[in-house]
């Protein structure tokens, strides 16, 4: 698909739904598509979309681990590590 395609109408999607999905999956990107001029939606492939997903996740990750730093929730590390031993050594006791 050429840039220009990125963004296509809604009319398109309905005319060309099996075209559109073979090119989005094959080639990997995204496709807008408006309705009434105003962008609605994203086509994406699943591979792509998973990406963006694991993306997502690791980055609310991080922005909760700054707001833990910020609100003064830390721990030492050798206090983690501790905690972490502990736990291994019970579960391999339950085991």
């Amino acid at each position: 698909m050429s840039r220009k395609s990125d963004v296509q109408p809604i009319t398109y999607l309905k005319n060309n739904a099996a075209d559109l999905v073979r090119e989005v999956s094959e080639k990997g990107r995204s496709v807008t598509i408006t309705q009434n001029g105003e962008a609605k939606v994203v086509l994406m492939d699943v591979r792509t979309y998973d990406r963006w997903r694991s993306a997502m996740a690791l980055l609310k990750l991080i922005a909760c681990g700054e707001s833990d730093v910020q609100k003064g929730k830390t721990s030492k590390q050798v206090d983690v590590f501790r905690r972490v031993e502990k736990v291994i050594e019970k579960s391999a006791h339950d085991a």
